[in-house]
């Protein structure tokens, strides 16, 4: 299944074959390889089959398994049998290595969706927008063509000429009262030609 200790199978020792895991465990603490390679032997189907339950993905699954025993070797000093076997510990090793990959992995998930939405460019219709505002902007000349002369002057200036109110009164001489008048008098039948709800 899994080759993450080389060794040649006729130089393991006999009688590592025949210890309890957490004996395994503490001479693995010991850096003995043969007890290494019969510790993974005697557990890595159960630690791959809990990873993969959590990641269902077969390589992944493998990679993590690899990673734990990489731990397990490099960690096996601080196993204390008082506080629970040597299966149980290195189930719960296992446990949390293939629940952090699963964070992960939907954490990068979560990041590509994040960054494909920013990135995906809102598609809109140009030749809808484009006809749909030159109706408003014929609907609002027609508009325009109901005020009287003086309104629509000073609606022309003030609001698509940009001049303040004091320009348009001086440009049409009259008083600068006259011109809000007019402006207030052509907005109100600029709304009620248009429709729209004030």
């Amino acid at each position: 299944m899994l080759a993450l200790v080389p060794r040649v199978l006729d130089g393991v020792d006999a009688d590592a074959s025949t210890l309890s895991n957490e004996e395994l465990l503490r001479r693995v603490a010991t850096g003995d390889r043969d007890s290494f390679a019969a510790l993974y032997d005697a557990t890595a189907t159960r630690v791959f089959g809990l990873v993969k339950r959590l990641l269902r993905d077969h390589a992944q699954s493998e990679e993590v398994t690899q990673e734990i025993y990489l731990e397990i070797w490099q960690t096996a000093t601080r196993y204390d049998p008082t506080k629970g076997g040597a299966m149980a510990w290195m189930m719960t090793m296992a446990h949390r290595r293939a629940v952090d990959r699963v964070r992960a992995s939907q954490a990068s998930r979560d990041r590509d969706v994040r960054i494909g939405i920013r990135d995906h460019a809102q598609a809109f219709d140009s030749v809808t927008e484009n006809v749909e505002v030159l109706i408003e902007s014929e609907r609002v000349k027609a508009a325009m063509l109901r005020l009287t002369e003086l309104q629509r002057q000073a609606v022309q200036l003030a609001y698509f000429g940009g001049y303040s109110h004091r320009e348009v009164s001086a440009m049409l001489s009259v008083p600068i009262g006259t011109v809000k008048t007019r402006l207030r008098d052509g907005m109100i039948r600029l709304r009620d030609e248009l429709g729209v709800a004030s």
